[in-house]
């Protein structure tokens, strides 16, 4: 299945002149395979550069929770809302796990049980959700709300 979706994404991709590199393209596909709009929707934000290449594969989630973690120990709404916008190629995913790999340089230890619960409720939602964004502040707001930062 995955290979035909690949087939189809070039011949669309080459039936609207997009310059595009196959590794690229199938890297994509296979990042986010089984879920075909996150792929296209990507696919048309990266086309939107004028060309698919290698240059979208730089690994995204190398990052820090150093600035988020203090605008919600802060509780400041605003700029965690705006640190998710300006972030949206991260993986909700890997987010979610580096959340819980760095809980304990974050979080007061009786906290950490409920970031447990928290990100255990949004991985299961995020199967379903419409907008991944929405979804990305839910859970950063039930953190910010729900625990306690050190």
């Amino acid at each position: 299945l995955a290979a035909k979706f690949f087939k189809r994404v070039t011949d669309i991709l080459s039936t609207q002149k997009v310059e595009f590199d196959e590794k690229a393209v199938a890297a994509v596909v296979e990042k986010h395979f089984p879920d075909f709009r996150r792929t296209l929707n990507e696919l048309q934000r990266y086309a939107a550069c004028g060309r698919i290449d290698a240059g979208i594969l730089v690994n995204h989630t190398d990052f820090t929770l150093k600035e988020l973690v203090g605008y919600m120990k802060n509780k400041d709404f605003t700029n965690v809302r705006k640190w998710v916008g300006q972030n949206v190629d991260i993986d909700t995913n890997v987010l979610f796990r580096k959340f819980y790999d760095t809980a304990i340089d974050h979080l007061k230890p009786a906290s950490i049980p409920q970031l447990v619960l928290i990100i255990a409720e949004y991985q299961y939602k995020q199967a379903f959700v419409a907008d991944n964004e929405i979804n990305t502040v839910a859970f950063l707001t039930e953190v910010m709300v729900e625990c306690e930062f050190k």
